[in-house]
């Protein structure tokens, strides 16, 4: 079974703005931010519509990441 360390809170990661070199927020899967009920669905299921249409293959979870410094967004592949 594949699991998201990130997701999991067994592992944290710093991820360095390149606009403005503050640290970045983790804000948690990108498919969480769909709708209301999103974060409540099958995973896999899920990782059809996170924007990366390998992640279900490679074993990836698409994490959004936001800098509160300058707004600036991006998305990371965690893997599981």
């Amino acid at each position: 079974m594949d699991l998201c360390t990130l997701c999991n809170g067994l592992e944290t990661r710093m991820i360095q703005c390149p606009s403005c070199q503050t640290i970045m927020e983790d804000q948690g899967k990108i498919t969480d931010y769909l709708d209301d009920y999103s974060a409540y669905l099958d995973i896999d299921i899920m990782k059809l519509f996170d924007g990366d249409p390998t992640s279900l293959e490679t074993h990836h979870c698409i994490h959004y990441y936001y800098c509160p410094n300058c707004q600036h967004e991006e998305t990371n592949a965690i893997k599981e």
